[in-house]
């Protein structure tokens, strides 16, 4: 079975012809490139709307999808059309290049990334962490609901728009909330928790962990563990360290900011928050205006 079958197979349903992205639209600059895929600011020809699309590298985005033997498991596009929340950037339509290349075509966020705020220390950020994260765990939440797991929550994933609105904007490995797509051995992700690298079973609470590690970035311009010369470095520490003090990065974080924090990257599942929502709520009894 050739690449164009097995797209087929991804994009089950979607009988459109396949797109010459070149003759569609027009490319007005590159905005952004994933590890799978790359995106543009671009004119759709057909509708006349600036729009954000993006295109993904076939053999990577076969090589993830390979990581579900036997499981009829969702395109992204798929997964993106049926996710409609103001957190989560708005999926117009996806298919597949005339190269046999998935894309996506979505709206264009006129804003920043959360992690440029964080990397560059942002005036926005001041008054603002609290505002942010309850809207990132709204977006989080509406997935979930959906029967979705994002999979790779962190700050390079989602932008603050001009509104000071948050968006999600990748949901590249996200999976179904189901038991056998939560099965051992499945490690991906940016930020993934210390159940996913011992390689035991998994549900929504990775996605809760990885939220507590974007607000632990927000309040303190650093990761929960000291920078490591490897990714398997980092993983080791994730696994047998407990995250470092809040408090050894800012000083002058309060005892509840600080108890908030280490809850929510907490190494025991059960001991976190255990819903976007529940993550939200405390975020809303802290107390001063962060």
């Amino acid at each position: 079975m050739g690449f164009f079958d097995k797209f087929k197979q991804l994009f089950s349903g979607d009988e459109k012809s396949p797109v010459d992205i070149n003759k569609r639209f027009d490319l007005l600059g590159r905005t952004g490139q994933g590890s799978m895929s790359k995106v543009w600011r671009a004119r759709d020809r057909q509708t006349g709307k600036t729009v954000c699309l993006k295109v993904l590298d076939r053999e990577k985005t076969l090589k993830f999808e390979a990581r579900f033997p036997g499981l009829k498991k969702p395109s992204e596009g798929e997964i993106c059309l049926l996710l409609k929340h103001q957190n989560i950037v708005t999926t117009y339509e996806h298919g597949l290049t005339t190269d046999k290349e998935p894309y996506i075509v979505m709206e264009l966020v006129d804003g920043v990334g959360m992690n440029f705020l964080v990397e560059t220390k942002h005036k926005d950020l001041e008054g603002n962490r609290v505002n942010y994260l309850c809207q990132y765990a709204s977006g989080i939440e509406a997935m979930h609901k959906a029967g979705f797991l994002h999979r790779d929550i962190c700050p390079r994933n989602v932008m603050v728009n001009s509104e000071g609105i948050v968006k999600i904007i990748d949901l590249g490995l996200a999976i179904p909330y189901k038991p056998e797509f939560c099965k051992p051995g499945n490690r991906t992700g940016t930020v993934m928790p210390p159940e996913l690298l011992k390689r035991m079973p998994t549900d929504h609470r990775v996605d809760c962990y990885a939220l507590g590690v974007t607000a632990y970035e927000l309040f303190t311009g650093e990761l929960p563990w000291e920078k490591k010369a490897s990714a398997q470095e980092v993983w080791r520490a994730i696994v047998n360290s407990v995250p470092r003090d809040p408090r050894g990065l800012r000083p002058d974080l309060p005892d509840d900011v600080v108890a908030l924090l280490l809850k929510s990257i907490d190494q025991e599942p059960k001991r976190r928050y255990q819903t976007p929502g529940e993550f939200r709520d405390a975020l809303t009894q802290l107390s001063g205006k962060w």
